[in-house]
């Protein structure tokens, strides 16, 4: 259950390590797997200062940003149809443009199999495992 000031893990290359939920969109309490939210980009990954500059360039976000954001875990457990529970160890989440497309180009970690069901199919298809 993410609500406002809930701090997530951003698992995607965009730039940002650690971001606040600031708004759960679509006039709901709180946000679970596959929800929409915003967010504010409080911690960057400190990629640009080992690497060149034009790996400093490919960040798309920088600290204070505004950005969208789905939800991909939750440390809260909830269950699923078929009666088991899942839950993950961190709060976790990929921004996305106002499209809803991602920002990054690759995810670092796995992600729930709910988004299929939200119409997330290009974050499942980017993750490396879904559980």
């Amino acid at each position: 259950m993410i609500q406002l000031k809930t701090m997530l893990n951003c698992i995607d290359n965009s730039g940002a390590a650690i971001v606040e939920c600031a708004k759960v969109l679509k006039m709901k309490r709180h946000a679970k797997v596959g929800d929409r939210i915003v967010v504010v980009v409080q911690k960057q990954r400190s990629l640009a200062a080992e690497l060149s500059g034009t790996a400093a360039a490919a960040q798309k976000v920088r600290r204070g940003d505004i950005c969208h954001a789905v939800v991909v875990r939750t440390k809260k457990k909830y269950g699923r149809a078929d009666g088991s529970f899942v839950r993950f160890d961190d709060n976790a989440c990929v921004l996305i443009n106002k499209a809803g497309d991602p920002m990054g180009t690759r995810l670092n970690g796995v992600v729930a199999e709910e988004l299929r069901g939200k119409k997330w199919s290009k974050i499942l298809s980017l993750a490396p495992m879904h559980v």
